[in-house]
């Protein structure tokens, strides 16, 4: 049997999937013992219908615009796998030399991970291990995920961005909302967006906490008579005391949801309840495809993550994904290997210590923890207004 690999990426991209395919492509390029490296083109069901391209021939030049190229160069999907297609598997597997599988993907897709090393078998010569993906930072154990560094640091910059636009012209409330669905840490992050007392986000909703309409009028309201402008970061999965989302999800099939439109229904209620001049904002896609904003540790760490999964295979481990330990003192992560059943469709949120009493922030310990992810301190911005209110406030 040819030693070849098979690498097969599900649901959403991330600005550093890539280059996770990268660091399978590195990896089996410096090995004497890989033959062939398969991108299964587009996800799980290009296994079924063999839909293979062998991309070591791109492994040079071509290869490195993997570690800038967004989304997924060889595809991606939410196919709903079945009991007996992961039985169907194994004899293409063979048919093809693979005795590599990667999957690269969130929790669903780690699931489907699972569930082939088992259709496998223990014992089976093909192994098959797990490469973290998510933008969401939702999978258990590893202390985060690729894909998150980079979707932290686009809400930062991008929350950074709009609070100077709302400090120039302080006449209203603006509402950014950010994806995550039921896990807050994509919203968390725009608290790095902070250099001053004062600067945005004013205010921080997370789904991991019941949304509670009058406190966040009265929040709101109190911020607006003080400041004129207000920013406020709010999670698209945000739900009622009931646990029922605040605005009803569009359209639902299985774990893909796509969310009603949140930061519009608070805008609306600014409008309504406070009469107040309110906006929204829905970057949505635009921070897991953006590579302008893709964070150089997350990308250094995606690389890593390819690599030791085809490391960990053809060391004979199957059934286990590679996850992420930060080390004591300075930031520093070691890779492990987790087995795959502790993190199959386990959804991990934001601590309770990560969150503040009210609901309506985080904590300075998540903005320690989470800063060194985005791989680079923000932009700092000069305000000549603040100058002349300091100075004036100084004349009296």
């Amino acid at each position: 049997m040819k030693n070849n690999v098979l690498v097969v990426h599900g649901g959403g991209p991330t600005a550093v999937l890539n280059a996770s395919l990268y660091g399978v492509l590195a990896q089996a390029k410096e090995s004497d013992r890989i033959g062939a490296v398969y991108g299964a083109i587009g996800g799980s069901e290009g296994i079924l219908k063999e839909r293979f391209l062998d991309l070591l021939e791109f492994a040079g030049d071509e290869g490195k615009k993997l570690l800038s190229t967004p989304g997924t160069a060889i595809g991606s999907s939410r196919y709903a796998l079945e009991e007996e297609d992961y039985r169907a598997m194994e004899p293409i597997l063979r048919k093809y030399g693979i005795r590599y599988v990667l999957f690269n993907g969130g929790n669903g897709t780690m699931d489907a991970c699972g569930k082939l090393a088992r259709a496998l078998g223990t014992d089976s010569d093909i192994k098959v291990a797990g490469i973290p993906k998510t933008i969401d930072n939702d999978i258990g154990i590893t202390d985060h995920t690729p894909g998150y560094g980079s979707a932290a640091r686009y809400i930062a910059r991008t929350t950074a961005e709009v609070g100077a636009d709302v400090r120039s012209l302080p006449i209203h409330v603006c509402i950014l909302e950010a994806m995550g669905r039921n896990a807050g840490w994509i919203t968390a992050a725009s608290a790095l967006a902070r250099k001053n007392k004062g600067d945005a986000p004013h205010l921080i909703y997370l789904p991991e906490r019941p949304f509670k309409e009058e406190e966040f009028l009265e929040d709101v309201k109190e911020l607006y008579e003080r400041l004129g402008g207000v920013v406020v970061v709010a999670s698209e999965g945000l739900k009622d005391e009931n646990g029922t989302p605040i605005v009803p999800p569009v359209f639902q099939t299985g774990r893909s949801v796509y969310y009603g439109d949140v930061g519009a229904y608070l805008a609306q209620l600014v409008i309504r309840k406070l009469g107040i001049k309110a906006r929204s904002e829905k970057p949505g896609i635009c921070g897991r495809a953006s590579i302008a904003l893709q964070s150089p540790t997350d990308r250094k760490e995606a690389v890593l993550a390819g690599r030791e999964a085809l490391k960990a295979a053809m060391e004979g481990e199957t059934g286990i994904m590679i996850g992420f330990e930060r080390q004591p003192g300075e930031y520093c992560i070691r890779p492990i290997r987790i087995p795959i059943d502790q993190v199959m469709l386990t959804e991990r949120t934001m601590p309770e210590t990560y969150i503040n009493d009210r609901g309506n922030d985080v904590t300075e310990a998540f903005a320690a923890w989470c800063r060194p992810l985005t791989g680079e301190d923000e932009p700092d911005y000069i305000d000549f207004q603040e100058i002349y209110r300091k100075r004036e406030e100084g004349r009296g």
